[in-house]
């Protein structure tokens, strides 16, 4: 047997730093797991992975097997979700003599296969493969002999709860914390993904203010991370988790986006401070509880720098904070940067308004493009195409000329001039050949290099002898949203080979799951309509 698994490797998949009475025992059974992964008829999960990832994954099992045992119930609350969204237990193994609430075969199978598919991404491995069982028959077995007397970890369990009576932001994102970035089920997922955000931060050589960027990227990324599994984000998870008798349950799942940039500051009170948002002109009041510097405010217009969260009904500080003078370019830039602006979009009151843009915009895109949302083209045709979709558009709008002033009245009160960030696409330099999508949840959109593989009537492009590579690149790329993905399987799947049989036919059963876990946050399409020249909110919440 090659070197152990030690203690500090083991406690790399815990919300704790120091040893425990429980670990040792755990760390022993860890080393007994890895000894399996090594044993020479385990050569296919030693072609994909080192001994370095085979200590991981045996941590990972083992952590598993942990949880069943000490009831802090992470795996639970993944299966209660996949049920609540699929009606099943597991994607991809049948769920015949499952035993909830005790360890099982089909539990270690998807595990294998999960730690495969996000430690590394270079290469989709299916679930499918009878070496994944084979291993996880071996597991279980050594799982099966320790499963009476495996002691459990109660500390453990303090990681994972709240007092029904908390009220206190930052006790709750503590708790988000530890499931996204201290837990086994994403150690592999969103804890791998912060730490490489980190680390190149830290490459960047930011010495002056690295804890600054270190807690900020925390910070953001703790509210906008989706996880691989289901393609929750960590409130979402914390809520689950508690259940939905929890008091908390309702306020977590109503956790606000987080809004961070530039502000402005307008004064204060007793308890609040009166704050704008440079970019959309919103107005907040940052509740004093959560902010420890209202002292060092003390000129009107000052600029400050910060994010913010509402939580319970009240606007907490949340990342870093710094100060600025004010800055008119600074504030010109902010209004006309898209970007900036739709940090506060979640907020628009007008939902329904761009709902009804974007049936507008579907509607003269099928008119424009003879009764299809989907148009094959050259690359060098790309940008002609949607240029001339956005004339045909506006035409359609039959805006008066009085109307046409009174809009650009609008965006000059509002600030906006254009949007500075959107950079100019050269789509030939990108491929030879692409589609034009338009998509009823967010507008057009744009994918190359993937008509070969799509057999529509009017993709002059489509080859038969297409690969297995390319059909799934398809579904995995982030590029590609979940309305265009569908869209292709439902009118073309009964047309492509690699859905007929073998794994591409085993696949469409949990498609939908592999979407979330393919494209993460990326699985959820948005508007990319963000209004402009509309009334702001006063301070009033």
């Amino acid at each position: 047997m090659k070197n152990r698994i030690y203690i500090k490797q083991w406690l790399e998949l815990k919300p704790y730093s120091k040893q425990t009475l429980t670990d040792n025992y755990y760390l022993n059974l860890s080393n007994k797991i890895k000894k399996v992964l090594l044993e020479p008829d385990s050569f296919i999960l030693q072609r994909f992975i080192g001994e370095f990832e085979i200590d991981l994954l045996s941590c990972l099992l083992v952590s598993y097997f942990e949880d069943i045992i000490s009831e802090t119930n992470i795996w639970k609350t993944f299966t209660h979700i996949h049920r609540e969204h699929y009606k099943k237990i597991l994607p991809f193994y049948e769920s015949d003599n499952y035993f909830e609430d005790e360890i099982n075969l089909q539990d270690v199978s998807f595990l294998i296969w999960y730690f495969l598919n996000t430690i590394q991404e270079e290469k989709f491995i299916s679930p499918f493969n009878d070496f994944i069982i084979q291993i996880a028959s071996k597991v279980m077995v050594i799982l099966d002999e320790e499963y009476e007397y495996a002691p459990e970890n109660n500390f453990l369990k303090t990681f994972y709860t709240l007092n029904e009576t908390e009220t206190d932001y930052y006790i709750v994102r503590n708790l988000i914390d530890n499931l996204l970035f201290k837990t086994y089920l994403f150690f592999t997922d969103t804890a791998k993904e912060l730490a490489e955000r980190e680390n190149s931060i830290i490459e960047e050589g930011k010495d002056e203010h690295l804890l600054h960027y270190l807690q900020e990227t925390l910070d953001a990324y703790l509210h906008s991370a989706h996880t691989r599994l289901i393609g929750l984000k960590g409130k979402e998870w914390a809520a689950h988790l508690l259940g939905k008798k929890h008091p908390l349950y309702a306020d977590l799942l109503t956790m606000s986006q987080r809004i961070s940039g530039f502000f402005i500051y307008k004064g204060q009170d007793e308890t609040d401070i009166f704050i704008e948002h440079i970019a959309s002109g919103k107005k907040f009041k940052l509740t004093k509880k959560s902010f420890d510097h209202s002292h060092l405010l003390n000129t009107t217009d000052t600029i400050m720098y910060l994010g913010i969260v509402k939580w319970q009904n009240e606007w907490w500080f949340s990342g870093v904070y710094f100060q600025n003078e004010f800055n008119a370019n600074l504030v010109m830039d902010e209004k006309n940067s898209m970007k900036s602006r739709m940090q506060a979009d979640f907020l628009n009151q007008n939902k329904k308004e761009i709902m009804e843009t974007l049936e507008m915009q579907r509607k003269a895109f099928l008119g424009y493009n003879n009764g299809s949302p989907v148009a094959f083209l050259p690359g060098n045709k790309i940008e002609q195409f949607v240029k001339g979709y956005t004339e045909y558009f506006n035409t359609t709008l039959n805006l008066s000329e009085a109307q046409m002033k009174e809009a650009r009245e609008w965006t000059r009160k509002d600030g906006f001039f254009g949007d500075n960030d959107k950079p100019d696409i050269d789509f030939e330099e990108k491929g030879d050949n692409g589609l034009v999508f338009f998509n009823p949840k967010s507008g057009v959109e744009i994918a190359m290099n993937f008509n070969d593989i799509l057999p529509f009537n009017n993709n002059p492009w489509y080859n038969p002898g297409e690969n297995q590579d390319e059909v799934l690149g398809l579904f995995i790329s982030d590029e590609i949203s979940k309305e265009l993905a569908e869209y292709c399987l439902e009118h073309a799947k009964n047309k492509m080979p690699f859905f007929k049989s073998g794994p591409g036919k085993l696949y469409l059963k949990d498609i939908d799951f592999l979407l979330r876990f393919w494209k993460r946050g990326y699985y959820f399409s948005k508007p990319t309509i963000t209004l402009i020249g509309q009334a702001h909110d006063d301070f009033r919440l």
